[in-house]
């Protein structure tokens, strides 16, 4: 697979990852156990916000590698 094919589609798998990681988030952060605790708050948004990092790296990696 050529380089610009696969930063096409590592493009697109990284924008519904964005998109389900959030609604996710959203999801969970309404949750009443954790609206009722700020400590669990800081908590879940320091996760939130740097847990869709992980499983983004092998995406870019897979995008980055050279052709054949």
């Amino acid at each position: 697979m050529r380089i610009r094919t696969r930063k096409f589609l590592g493009t697109i798998a990284l924008l519904v990852l964005v998109v389900v990681w959030s609604l996710l988030g959203m999801t969970v952060a309404q949750t009443p156990w954790l609206a009722a605790s700020g400590f669990y708050q800081a908590i879940f948004y320091v996760v939130a916000g740097l847990g869709w990092v992980l499983p983004a790296m092998p995406i870019v990696s897979w995008m980055a590698k050279p052709d054949a």
